[in-house]
């Protein structure tokens, strides 16, 4: 089946990149281990297939699937979210320039820019991306070559308006990165809001059982591709067949995943806030979160992801934390399972004592696709443990 652009999300989630087999029919594409491919004398390749860091028919049936879903024109498969975000910095950037992005990114993409591409020359600013003020500011200040947003971002559920920020950035001469893995494609496509590139842990929505780990750069223009290949390949944190395989069989069920995973923290988030226990719930799916009109623009559903701050502060955070069933105390999201994460401990870490350190008495929650009564009944009974030091 050929795939439009004019076709529904589903039936290109479904169908993108995953012909059936031509010589016995099978409706699954096989996986390909093969590490080398055999040649037609010297240089006479079949496919263009040469070596496996160089290509892989199931990864590159993974990146058609990604780029039609994201709305782009080419689509690269790494290693981990991680491995796509360092190629894609030493793609685009050399000593000298700057990365200007958010003040509540997540603790790895922080840790990997100041850390570890610090020490080669390449600044950052952390701003506040829903103060534009700000981001022009730090822009200008510095040889800006990145801006990069998470939105909703991870873990204070703050909420970017794309397109102004892309204007923003494309007046500078810089290019705008979003991380849509809160979002996924089912729910947000930032390209088409005027973005430049868009990263993706596909460890998360996309992948969607807690599985596989993986990550994804996804780009219209061309120039911008050919310069992300060539690191892929160079470098060579590319994603294995069997990673490439479990991650297209969840793409394939994405829209369906994400429809109840919205559904269900919409449900937990409005419970939540009628909780005296609860100091805070930051989602934007409530009336009363600061991003909520913003989202209902650019968003189709609201996502899985809610984070709570506690009147009782980091002990009752903490508590909450360690007292549930249904949810796992766990690190990552976004698997058909519910997590419970302590941020300040876990996923952001490697930011405490930073402007990017998350408050003590927070905790995030990834809504699985369990029954939703189940869910609250389990935070329910959580918050019963709340002051009695257990």
């Amino acid at each position: 089946m050929s795939v439009s652009e004019n076709q529904g999300f589903n039936t290109r989630a479904v169908h993108a990149g995953q012909a059936f087999e031509p010589r016995t029919g099978a409706v699954v594409p096989p996986l390909h281990f093969s590490s080398t491919y055999a040649q037609d004398g010297i240089g006479g390749l079949r496919d263009g297939y040469e070596y496996g860091r160089g290509g892989n028919p199931t990864r590159d049936a993974l990146q058609e699937q990604l780029a039609a879903l994201e709305g782009g024109s080419h689509a690269y498969s790494f290693s981990s979210g991680l491995a796509a975000e360092d190629s894609l910095i030493r793609a685009l950037t050399r000593p000298g320039d700057h990365i200007v992005l958010g003040n509540d990114a997540y603790g790895g993409t922080y840790r990997l820019i100041s850390r570890v591409l610090g020490e080669w020359g390449i600044g950052n600013t952390p701003v506040d991306m829903a103060d534009l003020d700000a981001v022009a500011k730090a822009v200008a200040a510095n040889k800006t070559r990145l801006v990069w947003v998470e939105t909703p971002s991870n873990p204070m559920m703050k909420i970017t308006d794309i397109a102004a920020l892309a204007k923003l950035a494309h007046d500078a001469g810089a290019l705008l990165v979003v991380d849509n893995t809160f979002a996924s494609p089912y729910l947000q496509t930032p390209l088409a809001l005027g973005a430049d590139i868009v990263v993706h842990s596909t460890t998360k929505y996309i992948g969607g059982h807690s599985d596989v780990v993986g990550g994804a750069i996804v780009v219209n223009d061309p120039t911008l591709a050919e310069k992300i290949g060539f690191v892929q390949f160079a470098v060579g944190a590319v994603s294995g067949p069997m990673d490439a395989f479990l991650t297209t069989r969840g793409l394939k069920t994405l829209g369906v995943r994400m429809d109840r995973h919205s559904d269900n923290a919409q449900a937990v988030a409005e419970w939540l806030l009628e909780r005296p226990e609860v100091e805070a719930v930051l989602y934007p799916g409530l009336p009363s979160h600061p991003g909520h009109e913003l989202a209902k623009k650019q968003m189709k559903k609201f996502g899985g992801m809610i984070s709570v701050q506690f009147k009782g502060g980091e002990a009752a955070a903490r508590t909450v934390a360690e007292n549930t069933s249904v949810f796992t105390l766990a690190e990552s999201l976004g698997g058909i399972e519910s997590l419970m994460n302590y941020p300040s401990e876990m996923t952001h870490a490697s930011v405490k004592g930073t402007e990017l350190a998350v408050p003590v008495n927070l905790i995030r929650l990834s809504c699985g696709i369990e029954d939703v009564e189940d869910l609250i009944a389990d935070l329910e009974h959580a918050f019963t443990f709340i002051g009695t030091g257990s």
